[in-house]
């Protein structure tokens, strides 16, 4: 796998010489400064193509070109966007760079409860607490037929809960739900997330997949024109939150999208993090049923409680078995190369570091610090090294 590094531009606390230090050799990012669905100009891709091949890298994959609401829902002027974003596909194929990531997520972006979890070892890290967010839901943003979303049992909860937390603990609650969000230039307000869930009121699961493949049917073949892999990255949380549907959750979702859309352009990112924060899938099955269309590699682990809640873990800690995806991965591979296919090596970055060392305190993307993604992407070189070493048979 290629061994990749998110970064999030200029102002990016975590530079692209920490990304060359820590042995990354691609670089993951998109121009954060223009998703609000216009084109991406081809100058403009190539000015942050320089500054990245200047640093000594290679801009591997484009994540994300955003995708907005007015394609979700297929109102507004949902038919330019969708031309901008195939114009946008154009420029960045034109620019030599073959892989773009995108998500079909509505309203919100990664989801999660807390951005400073603190653990065992003194390090923090990213974490989704199911009562905390029922609490927000249905007791601060009130939310419109919440109720019917939770039993009893967790209803009770969550109303304990609520009244437990001080107003400056709700005031951040909501501030990590739905006032920040990652790599956007604009975040909500209670009345504005109100409002835009009542654009879905009228959407369900099936209506939202059918918009997703419309928009698929309709830039793919300029992927295809341009030798780019699209990548859909799944939901996060895989399951349902906000009364929102979901497209991309489990293995069935990405049968369905493929057997739609069966070009070969049409791929997967595989995020092992939020794939693995639903415990029914599995993922190494995943990676082996789908691996000829997993364009892009997400490589994380979740922890889980017994009422929902989940934490982002070591990279080879938690729940989910990243050595037996990093083998199936590999495995796809060579499979491709023997098949002769140009994209062979599929770009993995290691996702959602913990914050750890001198980088707590220090401004930083939570979940993208430098000292843990450090860590994790040094644990995953170590794993393709050591499946490697057994492949070739210097190992036995």
């Amino acid at each position: 796998m290629e061994q990749t590094w998110r970064w999030f531009g200029p102002d990016d606390p975590v530079t692209l010489q920490h990304a060359r230090q820590a042995g990354a050799t691609g670089i993951v990012t998109a121009l954060h400064h223009m998703n609000q669905g216009g084109v991406w100009p081809l100058d403009e891709i190539l000015k942050r193509k320089a500054m990245i091949e200047d640093a000594g890298l290679t801009w591997s994959v484009v994540e994300s070109i955003g995708v907005g609401e007015e394609i979700k829902t297929r109102t507004g002027d949902y038919l330019a966007k969708i031309e901008n974003y195939k114009q946008s596909i154009r420029n960045v194929a034109r620019a030599g760079i073959k892989v773009v990531c995108y998500n079909f997520m509505v309203i919100t972006d990664w989801s999660r409860t807390n951005l400073m979890y603190k653990l065992p070892t003194g390090g923090y890290a990213l974490r989704y607490d199911s009562v905390d967010f029922a609490a927000y839901d249905l007791f601060v943003l009130e939310r419109a037929g919440a109720e019917k979303d939770y039993d009893a049992e967790r209803i009770a909860a969550a109303k304990v809960r609520f009244e437990s937390k001080t107003a400056e603990e709700i005031r951040e609650l909501e501030r990590v739900l739905i006032d920040w969000l990652p790599a956007r230039d604009f975040a909500y307000d209670r009345a504005s997330f109100k409002a835009m869930l009542e654009l879905y009121q009228t959407i369900d699961k099936e209506v939202l997949r059918a918009n997703l493949i419309a928009f698929l049917r309709a830039i793919t073949p300029v992927a295809e024109e341009e030798g780019v892999r699209l990548c859909i990255h799944p939901d996060d949380p895989s399951f349902p939150i906000f009364g929102l549907p979901r497209v991309m959750s489990t293995a069935e979702d990405v049968r369905a999208l493929f057997s739609a859309v069966p070009q070969e352009a049409c791929g997967l990112t595989l995020c092992t993090g939020s794939f693995g924060s639903n415990r029914s899938n599995d993922l190494v099955q995943m990676a082996r049923e789908f691996g000829p269309r997993i364009h892009f590699v997400h490589l994380r682990n979740t922890s889980h409680e017994t009422d929902g809640s989940f934490y982002e873990a070591d990279h080879l800690g938690g729940d989910s078995d990243l050595i037996g995806v990093a083998a199936a991965i590999m495995a796809e591979e060579e499979r491709r190369v023997a098949a002769g296919r140009l994209d062979a090596a599929i770009p993995m970055r290691p996702d959602h570091g913990h914050l750890l060392g001198d980088d707590v305190g220090k401004t930083m993307n939570p979940g993208y610090s430098f000292v843990g993604r450090l860590k994790g992407l040094a644990e995953l070189r170590g794993v393709m090294q050591t499946i490697d070493a057994f492949r070739s048979g210097r190992l036995a």
